[in-house]
């Protein structure tokens, strides 16, 4: 078994034995057949390495095909002639009216999803672009995932969809100019907003200084005015606005590099913000007279360089002074930390209480706003406060026309809405800024609508947002997914929306916008729906959900999020990010039919309500499961490579490790472990369990809904990549049994000895029993899940799905074979003295939590092999000793450590290989 066809083929064969056995399991008894390899020397480590580059370029043309079927057709020419076509059979107004309004606002957030290298990205990119297996990169060493790095990577996505939205326009005022040569030049088209929070998001961390945030701002602005001058030079290379754009280019490049030194010392940091607040002829603040002028002349121009005029003035409507709009964004409690100190300095007010609200509604309406300047911000200690005076600051002196997204987590209270009001009219930026609570616990989502009557209720509110033009939420489906499981995240999001939709009309805000920004990530576990660009969108917010913003005459506009190195993929390239944006326009979330006939999903509530109540307890039950918390974090956080600036802080102490608490780990770790181990739990599990006693009819409503069709294609889509089996193995590592019987009967009995060891320390170990448990309650789960399932239509049948799921069965059988390695070489090192406060053992529960380089470091203190040696002093008088050479401490470096070592490395290469084959990371 030495190529990946011999182990598929053998892995197949070991399922047709689970007829005979049922519980006999095929994954862990092939990572026995490569461990016993391994052991015999019949298979190296170097051959390994083989097999997992040979698996790895696999799951890299596996998830390219994967993105180029999700975007189809991705050649450009089709591309042009789908937005051509929309133009087709409209009059213009109705032209206008859809290409004057955005089709969906695209944010660019940055949480931990940066798997793939550089490289394998643009590999990926490529083969989805051309339809050829991609390129092969494996084992590239993985660059730091700094805030640097993944705001580089934003920018770079960013800049490729403006320049399909270019495309997109440039055809659109073609088709416009063809069919009404009169009137096609009073358009003002707008299909597409950008933003991005990466740099400005403190929600969960304290590494980023207010100064950076700044300094970001400006360097983005610089790299937006060399694009806006290089479309103008392309245009007219003697445009009299050349002088202006290149001018400010060069002032915001000089002063994004005052911001981005360390500003920590007062002098530095007056330097900088006195060159940034003087006055400077090149300082450009606003493009709105450039936008006039660009129009003016596009008036009088022949078409062709009209249609150019008009698109560059397009961009900068859209971008303004920088390379997108920006999401800062914090949790509730810093903002009831600051205002407390306004309102509550002992802390005695309970800011949840209509007492708190009277008092800001009072705050509110006396607040008279305060000048502020960078000294302020220096000095400032609120997270919150800042994040306030840093807005102040950038709307005063980099983009005044760009409003500025608050996004406030965890918001559970209208007091906290009203508390950020508050600070918004203290610095004089309330009429910039959209201040956007964040549904996703389970309580908020719980909550919300009494929420959103709470505060659009108050009259402060009404009257800001209608200054404003919108109101303003965001529904998040990690956390939600995580705690609640995805389908029922998904549809109390929907009523929440439903909710949101019936507030505002009943408090006289049908006159203004409803911006609903559904975070999400690019897995199933994540809340991207997998089965098509229409589900992708439709699955954030579902046409019944858009029905009632539409009935009530409310402007919807949609806005969701493209997360990290797997959203990214899908502006990788100028060609996917035009797929990218065809589809979203041709689909246009923001519109939708009020006559479509009613779905009966919302209609027979006897069936769905309960179907979703049974979901959720079921998912509730699994998370407050000492199995299942214990199961998904036997490994640690140790499964999974570090992907993100952001990370979850592992506890530094064993014991912390052996309890740790499922809340200590951010969504994405979390679902990114169910993934790895073979089972998305929060996607699968509760389905079967709901509709047990009740198949057929719940079925038929099913069959009859394209809600129903659509969360049932979700799970179809999950359980196709599903094994259960995969989580038990993981679980037969810990079994002290397995380890000694092993060498039963003669076999292995090189490996006597070790496998004592690993059977002694094991008596004690839980990790066994806790995945058999967990593992037995999702196979009745399942059992109940196919009975509906053979009901139901196959709508989307993944394509090869047997050898997918064998791929990913002969990546985690490669991967229990290398634990398995790692285990018998950390119990074969020989036995050394504690030294500070750590034991054999404790190095030894390290590499079984897989904290490896934490093991690694206390073995090579302990057997270190750089020394001094006597020829390196100069001394006269002669020594016989040293008398050795220290060759043993060399030996097991060699023999136990560095092998350790790199058969982690390998085992996280297959990490990456199996969240390609699922589609992304978590």
């Amino acid at each position: 078994m030495t190529s990946v066809a011999s182990l598929s083929t053998r892995l197949q064969e070991l399922h047709q034995l689970t007829r005979q056995t049922p519980l006999f399991n095929p994954v862990f008894q092939l990572s026995l057949d490569l461990s016993r390899q391994l052991e015999s020397g019949e298979l190296s480590l170097d051959k390994v390495e083989l097999l997992v580059r040979e698996l790895e370029c696999h799951s890299l043309t596996s998830r390219a095909q994967r993105l180029r079927n999700n975007l189809a057709p991705v050649d450009p020419d089709a591309n042009d002639a789908e937005i051509a076509a929309l133009c087709a059979d409209c009059d213009f107004d109705a032209f206008r009216e859809q290409w004057e309004r955005p089709s969906l606002h695209a944010v660019f957030t940055a949480h931990p999803t940066f798997l793939l290298t550089p490289d394998q990205s643009e590999a990926v990119a490529e083969a989805a672009g051309s339809g050829e297996e991609a390129r092969c990169i494996t084992g590239a060493e993985r660059p730091a995932v700094t805030l640097d790095y993944e705001h580089d990577r934003a920018m770079q996505a960013i800049a490729h969809a403006q320049d399909a939205r270019d495309r997109i326009v440039r055809t659109a005022l073609r088709e416009a100019a063809r069919r009404w040569p009169d009137e096609w030049r009073n358009v003002a088209p707008l299909p597409f907003r950008f933003a991005s929070w990466v740099g400005y998001d403190m929600d969960g961390r304290t590494d980023i200084a207010w100064y950076t945030s700044i300094g970001f701002r400006l360097a983005e602005k610089a790299r937006r005015l060399v694009r806006y001058a290089d479309q103008l030079a392309a245009i007219d290379a003697g445009h009299v606005l050349l002088k202006e754009l290149t001018a400010a280019r060069d002032y915001a490049l000089a002063r994004a590099n005052d911001f981005a030194a360390d500003l920590t010392d007062p002098t530095a940091l007056s330097d900088a913000a006195n060159r940034l607040t003087a006055k400077d002829p090149r300082k450009l603040l606003t493009l709105a007279p450039h936008v006039a002028r660009l129009e003016d002349e596009a008036a009088e121009a022949d078409t062709k360089r009209a249609i150019a005029l008009k698109t560059l003035a397009a961009a900068m409507r859209a971008d303004g002074l920088g390379m997108g709009w920006i999401h800062f964004r914090v949790n509730a409690s810093q903002l009831h930390n600051a205002i407390r100190r306004r309102i509550d300095p002992d802390n005695t007010l309970d800011l949840s209480s209509k007492g708190a609200v009277a008092t800001l509604r009072e705050l509110l309406a006396k607040v008279q706003p305060l000048r502020a300047n960078f000294a302020a911000l220096a000095i400032e200690s609120s997270t919150a406060i800042r994040q306030f005076l840093a807005m102040a600051q950038i709307l005063h002196h980099i983009d005044a026309d760009a409003p500025i997204r608050m996004l406030i987590a965890e918001c559970e209270q209208p007091s906290t809405i009203l508390a950020s009001l508050y600070f918004a009219k203290l610095f004089g930026i309330e009429d910039k800024v959209d201040v956007s609570p964040l549904f996703e616990t389970e309580s908020a989502l719980e909550h919300g609508g009494r929420f959103l009557d709470a505060l659009l209720a108050e009259e402060s509110y009404r009257q800001y947002a209608r200054q404003r033009g919108r109101v303003c939420i965001q529904t998040g489906f990690s956390d939600a997914g995580r705690f609640v499981g995805q389908i029922p995240a998904s549809l109390a999001i929907e009523r929440l929306q439903g909710r949101l939709a019936q507030a505002m009309d009943a408090n006289g805000l049908t006159d203004v916008a409803a911006l609903i920004f559904n975070t999400h990530g690019e897995s199933m576990g994540r809340g991207a729906h997998p089965g098509g660009f229409d589900d992708r969108l439709a699955w954030p917010l579902s046409p019944w959900a858009r029905r009632r913003f539409a009935r009530a005459g409310i402007a919807l506009e949609p806005e969701v999020s493209f997360q990290g190195g797997d959203g990214y993929l899908h502006f990788a390239t100028p060609e996917l990010a035009l797929a990218t944006l065809t589809r979203i326009a041709v689909l246009d979330p923001s519109a939708t039919d009020i006559d479509a006939p009613a779905d009966p999903f919302y209609r027979r509530t006897d069936l769905s309500l309960d179907f979703y109540r049974a979901i959720r307890k079921h998912q509730r039950e699994h998370l407050e499961s000492a199995t299942y918390s214990r199961a998904l974090t036997a490994f640690g956080l140790g499964l999974l490579n570090p992907t993100g600036s952001r990370v979850s802080r592992r506890q530094s102490d064993l014991s912390a490790d052996r309890d740790m608490n499922l809340r200590q780990i951010r969504a994405i770790p979390h679902n990114a472990i169910l993934q790895q181990l073979g089972y998305p739990v929060n996607v699968i599990s509760g389905v079967g369990t709901a509709a047990d006693g009740n198949y057929e009819d719940l079925a038929q409503l099913i069959s009859e809904s394209e809600r129903g069709r659509q969360l049932i294609r979700l799970v179809r889509a999950s359980n196709a990549l599903a094994s259960i089996k995969t989580v038990a193995a993981y679980g037969e590592l810990f079994n002290s049994a397995y380890w000694a019987s092993r060498p039963y009967r003669g076999t292995e009995t090189h490996l006597s000895d070790a496998c004592e060891v690993l059977a002694e320390y094991l008596t004690k170990d839980d990790r066994t029993g806790v995945f058999r448990r967990l593992a037995s309650r999702l196979r009745v789960d399942a059992l109940k899940l196919h009975r509906l399932l053979d009901l139901v239509p196959d709508e989307s049948p993944l394509d090869g799905r047997e050898n997918v799921r064998r791929q990913i069965g002969v990546l985690q059988a490669l991967r229990l074979a290398l634990f398995q390695y790692m285990f018998l070489r950390a119990v074969s090192v020989p036995a050394f003295s504690r030294a500070n406060d750590i034991s054999r053992d404790d190095v030894l529960e390290m590499v079984f939590t897989l904290r490896i380089d934490d093991a690694l470091e206390q073995l090579r203190r302990a057997y270190p092999t750089s020394f001094p040696q006597p020829g390196d002093f100069a001394l006269d008088e002669p020594s016989d000793y040293p008398d050795g050479d220290n060759e043993g401490y060399s030996a097991i470096r060699r023999d136990y450590i560095d092998p350790l070592e790199r058969a982690y490395g390998l085992s996280l290469r297959i990490g990456t290989a199996i969240a390609n084959e699922f589609g992304a990371h978590g």
